[in-house]
């Protein structure tokens, strides 16, 4: 009799209880992307280009990067003061669309282009250095872990809650459209962004 859960679907349990665990937390990533969903700006295209990225910085990790990354004090010191810079820029730009009374409607966003718009997500992502403790060192360590045939398993299911979790904010965000018809809901959520970007950049200069 074929048990119901193979050490495979384990595997693939848990890199996607794993990537859960760790992904939905709010970040400068998610808030973007949920941004954008609401004003359905590039939504899709911002939403793919997160998962790639996961797809990338997950494997790296399982793969070893992620040992590489955690023993170098020099690439950890410059992804924190630029991940710091960037999310302190990132949170003067929502609370400047917050105190704008122009800007409180879902087409008043910054991102005008694709290209822009890729751009800001691979800002928010790369220079993030949570991203990197994340997938390539918390998630590539547990990974790492597994013998290599069942590293795949646990690769595939990390990766698969990303597709997931950023198709759902893509899909969900039109559920939530009809509150942010009201200026007021985009001052209140530009402003908790704001407040949001600047603990992680705090929390960045003084805890890591």
């Amino acid at each position: 009799m074929t048990p119901l859960l193979t050490v495979e679907m384990l595997a693939w349990s848990k890199g996607l209880a794993t990537t859960a665990g760790l992904i939905m937390a709010i970040g400068a990533q998610n808030a973007f992307v949920l941004t954008q969903s609401l004003r359905r700006e590039f939504h899709w295209p911002i939403a793919l280009t997160c998962m790639l990225f996961d797809v990338i910085l997950i494997t790296a990790g399982v793969v070893g990067l992620g040992v590489l990354f955690n023993q170098s004090p020099l690439l950890l010191e410059v992804a924190r003061w630029g991940g710091a810079l960037f999310l302190f820029w990132f949170g003067l730009q929502a609370a400047r669309r917050a105190l704008d009374s122009k800007s409180l409607t879902t087409g008043g966003g910054n991102v005008r282009s694709l290209r822009s718009a890729l751009l800001t997500t691979a800002a928010v992502t790369l220079l993030n250095p949570h991203a990197y403790i994340d997938t390539i060192v918390l998630i590539g360590g547990i990974g790492g872990q597994y013998e290599p045939d069942l590293r795949i398993w646990f690769t595939t299911g990390a990766i698969s809650f990303s597709v997931i979790w950023f198709s759902s904010l893509c899909i969900g965000a039109r559920w939530l459209a009809p509150l942010f018809r009201k200026p007021a809901a985009w001052r209140v959520l530009d402003g908790l962004i704001c407040l949001m970007m600047w603990s992680i950049a705090v929390s960045l200069l003084v805890v890591l």
